[in-house]
């Protein structure tokens, strides 16, 4: 029997090999439920639920409503007890990877690749990246910080700039370069620049020096 700590490291070495560039983050929190895996590609995002021969379906449902909101691409990866049956409890659209013992190691095969998640919303997809993230967008696109405005109210300003296929690209190259082992000192840097009041310039009288 395969459990999850058995398939996570061979399936990430799995999926760099056959889609190349990624970068994997682990236990992705997803509206209200959490990703157990979340894979950045160049221009998309993709939630992959890892369902184990020791795992059952109780969670499901609830599970692919919250992926669907929030990523381009689904997919499950189960174990062998489970791939008969996958493919009632996922929409048609996720991929669905299989995972057998081979030789005491996991070997996966793609039982069905995962095409365009229809109800994935470029608003909450954006909402993954912190405010620094956004500010750096806010900058490449040349526009105005808005640094005492809400999250939303920013992401609302970015989507109605930024042409949404080039937004996927930014928001890809966001989660590639994030750092987390400096991010709460960029957050602590950007709070304290949203703080800091600026200077006001007096005003010119007969009695200022010239």
């Amino acid at each position: 029997m395969l459990y999850d700590k058995d398939i996570r490291e061979p399936l990430f070495d799995f999926l760099e090999e056959k889609y190349g560039k990624i970068r994997i983050l682990e236990e992705k929190r997803t509206g209200r439920a959490r990703a157990d895996v979340l894979m950045i590609l160049p221009s998309a995002l993709c939630g992959i639920e890892i369902k184990s021969d020791a795992d059952s379906y109780t969670r499901l449902s609830s599970q692919v409503r919250n992926y669907d909101m929030y990523y381009d691409y689904n997919m499950v990866a189960v174990g062998s007890r489970h791939a008969a049956h996958i493919a009632e409890h996922v929409p048609d659209y996720w991929g669905i990877i299989t995972v057998d013992e081979e030789n005491g190691a996991p070997d996966f095969y793609v039982l069905r690749p995962f095409s365009k998640n229809p109800l994935c919303r470029i608003e909450n997809k954006i909402s993954i990246l912190w405010r620094p993230e956004l500010s750096h967008i806010q900058e490449l696109n040349h526009m105005h910080e808005y640094k005492r405005m809400s999250k939303k109210f920013v992401t609302e300003k970015i989507l109605s700039v930024v042409e949404e296929e080039e937004l996927h690209r930014e928001i890809s190259d966001e989660l590639f370069e994030r750092d987390y082992s400096t991010i709460a000192e960029r957050i602590n840097e950007y709070r304290m620049s949203m703080n800091r009041k600026p200077r006001r310039k007096r005003r010119k009288t007969k009695y200022n020096k010239i």
